[in-house]
């Protein structure tokens, strides 16, 4: 073999070994978004899961709140039967408006706040939008990475030669901070 053909082999060699590093890279990312979406998926589930038990709460006390109720129900089905991140994210984000409602409502039934079980489901439900928050924080924050790795580079020819594609960022209009009024009961 002349020293040319061994340069040949060496280049391409190498060149193959960083396909092969920078191919495992993407997988290695495109796994960690799935898992951090599963992280989101869970606390939705406990919160679509709260949900009904809060609404037979309030609906004792609440009867002409019609209304609330069903936007309430109506946006937790739409949560529950989504299926891609985008339409979970919107579904969350018209749950949580009616959730503030629901809270809004329950401010003008002294009872209703009085009662154990309505403040014992309003702070399991502030728990859960907590470790939502946390969980859509790091979920964006891998989806970061792996989109910056999809769309750096070179390794963007490899991302696109086998199918990679960016994620994308969950942005919830809820948060507890936001469009939900103050609900203390204390």
């Amino acid at each position: 073999m002349n020293i040319t053909t061994i340069i040949i082999i060496a280049v391409a060699a190498i060149l193959l070994l960083w396909v092969i590093s920078l191919y495992n890279r993407l997988v290695a990312r495109r796994n960690s978004v799935k898992e951090a979406w599963s992280g989101i998926d869970i606390s939705l589930k406990k919160r679509y899961d709260l949900i009904p038990n809060l609404v037979e709460t309030v609906k004792g006390y609440a009867r002409h709140e019609k209304e609330t109720l069903e936007s309430v129900t109506s946006y937790r089905t739409a949560s529950v039967n989504a299926t891609t991140p985008e339409q979970k994210a919107e579904a969350a984000a018209g749950l949580s408006r009616a959730l503030g409602s629901l809270f809004a409502v329950a401010e003008n039934y002294p009872d209703l706040k009085a009662n154990a079980n309505f403040m014992e489901l309003q702070t399991e439900l502030t728990s859960i939008e907590h470790n939502l928050e946390s969980a859509r924080r790091f979920y964006n924050g891998v989806v970061r990475e792996n989109n910056n790795l999809v769309e750096s580079f070179p390794a963007n020819i490899i991302a696109g030669m086998f199918g990679f594609k960016t994620s994308v960022f969950l942005e919830m209009e809820n948060t507890a901070h936001r469009e939900r009024p103050n609900v203390s009961f204390s």
